[in-house]
């Protein structure tokens, strides 16, 4: 009496058979008779007795065969393919595909990968001798490895958007502003397709679970109205572009630079160099003070001289020292720029001026330092004297 894997042995050579002869080409030529050779000497090398496991010796060698062509695959992926591949569909020259995808997490996917696959092939392709239990559990498991190490990757590769999106050339802050809000709606995507596959792996019932999800949804709306209020307050920084991130703003009462732009909040680094989050629909609700957009600052000192000051000497003052600063290559908007006597005290007269500079604050600084230089030099050379506040003391007697 045959045994049963003999007859699945007759059976699979059979078929075999079958496509052999509904292949015939020209001259009577069998296409698939090497094919079919292949097969058959690979079903014939790992056929015998089991010695291990369940394992027949030759299967257990074709098992090492599959684990280190896997292991193989996986490396040569993290360090060749997926560098190359990043480098040749990135914008952008300054990102290295070989330190970008580094995450180990990607080799053992690719690796996982190649075993399911390799495994699902021999289980339709050949009859080895093994634990058909053990291996049917052991590729379920390296399945959903494979699938929550695929969900890993993407989710660490999702903080390298900006290589896609972050590009030299012009409105380059924009562009750091759709990555920062595209980074944190990535990761969002990211956890809530896991949670669906990884429930599908684990035999839950998704279209329960999905219905259970509409039967909540009202609830969940209502208990979420403030994170969608500050959802929707993200998509209208996006369009209206009050401010990007590295922009200096002030904001609901607090003052900084824009750190980063997500879902929920925007993240600002103040002067003392503390994070203050400020959420997205305060922003949208608030009116917002942008210093980063300014084409130019302005400088407006202010000197006091003494009331008995010669007139001329004042004006030659003025005249002077507007000449100068606008001379300066700093100086922005000459015709708006001035210096004249605003005012005449009993002891003093008053001097205001405008000038305007460049929008770098280092700029201004220096050219602040500068004028209060030359009006001290243009004093001094017109024999003027700046104020001097008198105290008296009135005596009883």
């Amino acid at each position: 009496m045959l045994s049963s894997r003999h007859l699945l042995q007759c059976e699979r050579r059979s078929r075999i058979e079958s496509l052999v002869n509904r292949s015939l080409g020209p001259g009577g030529v069998y296409q698939w008779v090497p094919v079919a050779q292949i097969m058959e000497q690979l079903d014939e090398f790992m056929s015998g007795d089991t010695v291990l496991a369940g394992f027949s010796s030759g299967t257990m060698i074709v098992m090492a065969v599959v684990i280190t062509i896997s292991s193989i695959a996986g490396f040569a992926s993290r360090r060749v393919l997926f560098p190359r591949l990043m480098n040749l569909i990135s914008k952008t020259d300054r990102i290295d595909g070989r330190s970008l995808l580094a995450p180990a997490s990607l080799g053992w996917m690719v690796g996982f990968l190649a075993f399911t696959l390799s495994v699902d092939w021999l289980i339709s392709n050949s009859e080895p001798v093994w634990n058909d239990d053990f291996v049917e559990r052991l590729n379920a498991y390296v399945y959903a490895g494979f699938v929550l190490l695929m969900l890993v990757a993407a989710y660490r590769l999702v903080d390298y958007l900006d290589a896609f999106i972050v590009v030299e050339g012009e409105n380059l802050a924009a562009r750091r502003s759709l990555a920062s809000v595209a980074e944190s709606v990535g990761r969002v995507a990211v956890v809530v397709t896991g949670v669906f596959m990884m429930a599908g792996l684990a035999g839950v019932n998704l279209s329960g679970l999905i219905a259970g999800l509409g039967i909540t949804g009202l609830a969940l709306a209502l208990a979420a109205k403030d994170t969608v209020a500050n959802i929707f307050g993200a998509i209208s920084i996006l369009i209206d572009q009050p401010f990007n991130v590295g922009d200096w703003i002030i904001v609901d009462g607090v003052e900084g630079e824009v750190v980063t732009i997500a879902l929920r909040t925007t993240l600002i680094r103040t002067s003392a160099d503390t994070l203050v989050t400020v959420p997205n629909s305060n922003i949208t609700n608030s009116s917002v003070e942008n210093f980063s957009q300014r084409r130019f600052r302005r400088i407006k000192p202010s000197y006091e001289f003494e009331a008995n000051s010669d007139q001329d000497s004042i004006k030659s003052f003025c005249s002077s020292l507007l000449e100068q600063v606008t001379s300066d290559p700093r100086s922005m908007k000459k015709d708006d720029s001035w210096v004249r006597i605003s005012s005449v005290g009993p002891s003093k007269i008053i001097v205001q001026t405008n000038f305007y500079c460049d929008s770098s604050s280092k700029s201004e600084r220096e050219m602040k330092e500068d004028v209060a230089l030359m009006a001290k030099s243009r004093a001094s050379e017109l024999g003027l004297k700046f104020h001097e506040p008198r105290f008296r003391e009135s005596h009883t007697v």
